[in-house]
């Protein structure tokens, strides 16, 4: 029986992404292609400054592109009001907010901004949303807890169910596990794996922890200062992709494991 044809979520074509001053627009990164299906774990890797975060504003139209297309849903991202995008995407970003002194349940409440009418009262429906949220991400007993108290392992997992709370169909997330040690960076990216696999929910997130992202992330962008590249994980590989991430002479990769090693 043939495949069901997944619903394309999130596309860029031939899009530059950089900023634009008065005089001249300076790109950070240039001929970026790829689509993203429903239901998929596509992982963003490349050097630091590479444009990853750059990039990841840009398809959440908090910057303009320099050039090509974004299209969410088939619909160009330009054509979309902010209330609008709002409830087609969220973004988790790596600045620390200004909301520290809020409870977990508030910071995860204010996923549904876009949602709730001109008063901002919640309905019954919200309020499930928002439950749900903290439930799937393991943060319902934090829930009266302020954010500053929580470790940084918590916190995103708090920042991942205030993202569930918009019930977008598409998360952004810019280097979700900075900060974590291994254990909660698996823990973290193995929760966006399980979220992709049983709410259909397209997530694309930046990293540095690419071996991880082989193992876990159903496709991947890898961004170079010449090309991105993009494929599954396998295909990667065999295209040697990974090892021009990083000088050869201090960083290899070994494509038989999936992983990076410090070259003596």
């Amino acid at each position: 029986m043939a495949s069901e044809k997944k619903t394309t979520v999130l596309e860029a074509s031939e899009v530059s992404v950089g900023y634009s001053s008065k005089k001249k627009a300076i790109a950070i990164a240039e001929a970026i292609s790829f689509s993203i299906a429903e239901g998929e774990l596509v992982a963003l890797v490349g050097s630091n400054g590479i444009g990853k975060s750059t990039l990841l504003r840009t398809l959440a139209k908090m910057q303009p592109e320099l050039k090509g297309t974004v299209s969410l849903k088939g619909k160009n991202i330009n054509e979309y009001t902010m209330l609008q995008l709002a409830t087609e995407v969220s973004i988790v970003l790596t600045e620390a907010p200004a909301s520290q002194n809020l409870t977990v349940l508030e910071l995860v409440t204010l996923g549904r901004q876009p949602h709730t009418n001109w008063m901002g009262s919640l309905s019954e429906e919200d309020i499930s949303i928002i439950q749900n949220a903290l439930l799937v991400t393991n943060t319902e007993t934090l829930a009266q807890r302020k954010c500053f108290e929580l470790s940084d392992g918590q916190l995103q997992r708090v920042y991942i169910a205030r993202a569930l709370a918009q019930d977008t169909p598409l998360i952004l997330l810019d280097e979700p596990t900075t900060h974590l040690d291994l254990y909660h960076r698996a823990s973290v990216l193995k929760l966006l794996k399980k979220l992709t696999k049983e709410t259909k929910k397209t997530i694309l997130f930046s990293t540095h922890e690419i071996d991880l992202a082989i193992q876990l992330a159903d496709k991947i962008l890898v961004m170079t200062p010449e090309i991105a590249y993009f494929d599954t994980p396998k295909n990667l590989i065999e295209a040697k992709r990974f090892e021009v991430l990083f000088p050869e002479d201090t960083i290899q990769f070994d494509p038989k494991t999936g992983r990076f090693t410090v070259k003596n």
